[in-house]
């Protein structure tokens, strides 16, 4: 399979909300994160949209994105705009 993204992802396990209107969300598990995107794996796809929000508390993020791929219990998801480079770089070294 040939690698399409366009900057590496580094390899995580956080706790994660997809949010998609004022009362509430879906609980997800960040997989791995560049500053462009996101692998996301959920219990189930039912009733997940296109577009959301993608909220990382541990890392104190909000990042409005979209759905790119899916799959039964994953979802890759490209941010609508560049996550800033502090925290992509604070997330490499903790993978390390």
């Amino acid at each position: 399979m040939q690698e399409r993204r366009k900057v590496q992802r580094h390899r995580t396990f956080k706790a994660g909300t997809i949010m998609f209107n004022r009362a509430g969300g879906f609980d997800c598990r960040v997989r791995n994160l560049s500053p462009v995107g996101a692998c996301l794996e959920v219990a189930s796809q039912i009733g997940i949209p296109d577009e959301f929000v993608l909220v990382v508390e541990v890392d104190h993020v909000k990042a409005p994105c979209h759905v790119v791929w899916r799959t039964a219990m994953r979802l890759g998801v490209e941010f609508d705009t560049q996550l800033q480079s502090d925290f992509a770089q604070a997330d490499a070294h903790s993978a390390q």
